[in-house]
């Protein structure tokens, strides 16, 4: 027998084998033919370094949520090393409906174009049937509908001549999401850093941040486009000194932690200054170089639900902190449950009642809470939430935008600048 010993490209050796992991894994608790993230993941690798070729079907099932890694005691990259043996399984093919849900930048582009047809087509029933019976693609899911303006040309148009006048600056990666699908975000973001006294710049030649492409194994794809973010990061940071923020919590995990860990791209000399939106506006907040002042006709109950990549970064204490700053704002943090959709996991037929029935108990809670919207600061949780329940779902940075009183805010920040 031909046994090859490998060197592994993650900790794996640091598992205890406690099963912690397992608890709390969501697609576990749903779907007894995943054997769980501690099989699949450290106990796998060491089969996986004995014989290569070996192919795990089981794999498929993990929806890369990175909740088995939270709650790991030893710090084991437990969705990492799944993640990795997907990708090195060259048994696997991509197929045409991955391909197409990967390929956010190119559908996008093309969805846009004609917005108004393409969001009144794909919900015919009958174009939902075909999609389901030729590509697989879920027949009960709820596609989000695309913007007629991208959020580039508008603010190209509209906010792009007026950004350098302001002293500091930073750059913004708005992600696939802002710009074909709701460009409104990227327009409220906008609109906080210029009353705080910052410009906002585009990165330049930005690409999907490519956790589809990675989920979808198109790794080729997703390095090159990994590369090219990385340039502009490094333009940004190294060149301009500005730091690069985003308002999805998916893209900011993906070119912080994803790029070296499953790409193998070194991010090290800008990574710390790839940052979440609601994080810099924290830390500005508590350093005292900037005060957000707010609205006092502005009263919302809303429930805050903590997206799992962000429960990774550990960072959802930022966003629940701005959320807290403004009086108006009766917040209820839900309890930590996983949506369900997984990016592009949930609209595939093959896990579309798995990504439900790991979703159910974050539905109910919402239901039974009843706000008057659920804030998250991850695009595919609200798809999921408004999809599964009555909720509407904002990004906590809108939520800001719409109770800042601007012209105040405006004012105490240029009043500190002096």
């Amino acid at each position: 027998m031909d046994i090859r010993y490998n060197i592994s490209d993650h900790n794996f050796e640091q598992c205890l084998k406690c099963t912690i992991c397992t608890v709390y894994c969501p697609v576990v608790q749903v779907n007894p033919d995943f054997p769980g993230p501690k099989q699949a993941g450290p106990d796998g690798e060491r089969f996986r370094m004995k014989f290569p070729d070996m192919a795990d079907t089981s794999l498929k099932y993990c929806m890369n949520c990175k909740r088995c890694e939270v709650a790991c005691p030893s710090g084991v990259r437990i969705g990492d090393i799944i993640q990795t043996a997907r990708i090195k399984d060259k048994k696997t093919h991509v197929k045409l409906r991955d391909a197409i849900l990967a390929n956010t930048d190119i559908v996008g582009t093309m969805a846009t174009m004609a917005a108004p047809v393409v969001n009144s087509v794909i919900k015919l029933r009958p174009v939902k049937k075909l999609m389901d019976s030729v590509m697989k693609i879920d027949s009960r899911r709820t596609f989000p509908d695309y913007s007629q303006q991208t959020f580039e040309k508008w603010f190209r148009k509209y906010a792009m001549k007026t950004q350098s006048t302001y002293d500091r600056q930073v750059t913004y990666f708005h992600g696939c999401y802002v710009n074909y699908n709701y460009p409104q975000l990227g327009k409220d973001l906008v609109k906080i850093m210029n009353a705080a006294g910052y410009g906002v710049n585009l990165m330049e030649h930005e690409k999907c941040c490519g956790i589809a492409l990675i989920s979808n194994g198109l790794i080729k794809q997703a390095k090159w486009q990994a590369g090219k973010n990385m340039d502009g990061i490094r333009k940004s940071v190294l060149e301009d000194n500005r730091t690069v923020i985003s308002t999805s919590s998916t893209c900011i995990l993906t070119m912080r932690d994803e790029y070296p860990h499953l790409l193998g791209i070194d991010n090290k000399d800008v990574r710390e200054q790839i940052d979440m939106a609601t994080r810099f506006l924290y830390r500005l907040i508590d350093e005292k170089k900037i005060t957000l002042i707010f609205r006092s006709d502005y009263k919302k109950r809303v429930a805050y639900h903590s997206p799992c990549h962000l429960d990774k970064l550990g960072w959802e204490i930022y966003s629940v902190g701005l959320l807290r700053m403004i009086e108006g704002v009766d917040l209820m943090i839900l309890d930590s449950n996983c949506c369900g959709i997984g990016g592009s996991y949930g609209f595939k037929k093959e896990n579309y009642d798995v990504s439900q029935k790991v979703g159910e108990p974050l539905f109910r809670q919402i239901e039974q809470v009843n706000p008057d919207f659920v804030a998250t600061d991850c695009e595919t949780c609200k798809w999921q939430i408004e999809m599964s329940t009555s909720a509407r779902v904002k990004n906590p940075i809108s939520v800001i935008a719409e109770a800042l009183d601007v012209e105040a805010t405006y004012k105490a920040n240029l009043k500190n600048q002096r």
